[in-house]
């Protein structure tokens, strides 16, 4: 099968498109013919080798955390999909950017959804169900995100606004108009955000979600003024130091589905903003590593 593969860690360019072979699905696993998939921070910081010792990989890997496809293969156990399904879901640490994938979580797309978005789901909503699962019952209260036009910061909005919540987000002026065709209040991030989010917000703020690479996690707890209601998905270390909650996506097909459930009653949409061939793999980890927004690569 085509994979783009790493041999070595480094910058983008080590990436190259090149034949591997096929993986199969296992026990409560389904392969995939690989229609898309979108390129995630652990992707770049995998493959640069910024995670080796957390996250050690077996050289040369694939990178890709998720994927939408087509089911070819159906393995032991799994009685809720079928061969001819079309999924998004996640597979491992690193290994969908190829023709074919295994995925352990998955759900069927929603039918308003192109196969783009659908790739630019997977590990986004996956992580942002988590975190509001973390903070709990929101109904009535103000969830602030820092990040909030970011592919786990707009989800996570979406997710509270659904379940009741009003949201204000930080993002940068040029991506308000995102913030507000969510539902959500937007406001710049950087100095001075205690002050705006008073303005905005005089009822206080309940909890608070870090999903913008910014050190900004210490202004979160002071403006909640309760750690324990405060959820980064960067900062794991900030967060033990400070006692906020760090969150990681986990392969659960029930967060997904509830992501796409979202979906199909028009309160989520996975944002993209970028989409390469998979002959560009290289240049999609740049662009991603930019901060350009959501780069999904597509296959077909």
């Amino acid at each position: 099968m085509r994979a783009a593969r790493f041999h070595k860690y480094g910058d983008p360019d080590v990436l190259i498109v090149e034949e591997a072979a096929e993986p199969h699905a296992g026990a409560n696993a389904v392969r995939i013919r690989v229609r898309a998939v979108s390129v995630n921070p652990i992707d770049y910081l995998l493959r640069a080798g910024a995670l080796r010792e957390a996250l050690p990989i077996e050289l040369p890997a694939v990178p890709g955390r998720d994927a939408v496809g087509v089911i070819d293969e159906v393995g032991e156990g799994v009685s809720d999909a079928r061969v001819g399904d079309l999924v998004f879901g996640l597979g491992g640490v690193s290994d969908t950017t190829a023709e074919f994938a295994v995925l352990t979580a998955w759900t069927a797309v929603p039918s308003d959804w192109s196969i783009e978005q659908a790739a630019a789901a997977g590990l986004a909503s996956a992580t942002a169900a988590g975190v509001i699962n973390a903070l709990g019952d929101l109904t009535g209260r103000t969830l602030l995100i820092e990040g909030a036009s970011g592919a786990v910061g707009s989800a996570a909005a979406a997710f509270a606004l659904a379940a009741g919540a009003r949201v204000v987000g930080t993002a940068r002026p040029e991506n308000h108009h995102h913030l507000t065709d969510l539902g959500a209040v937007a406001t710049t991030y950087g100095p001075g955000l205690a002050e705006r989010i008073a303005a905005l917000a005089p009822e206080g703020i309940h909890a608070a979600l870090h999903s913008a690479p910014s050190a900004s996690l210490p202004d979160l707890v002071t403006i909640v003024g309760d750690a324990s209601r405060v959820v980064t998905v960067i900062d794991k270390q900030g967060a033990a130091r400070l006692g906020a909650r760090a969150v990681d996506a986990v392969n659960d097909s029930a967060l997904l589905e509830h992501a796409a459930d979202l979906g199909r009653r028009g309160l989520y949409v996975p944002r993209v903003d970028q989409v390469l061939p998979l002959e560009s793999i290289a240049k999609a980890h740049e662009l991603a590593a930019t901060g350009v927004g959501k780069v999904v690569v597509t296959l077909v």
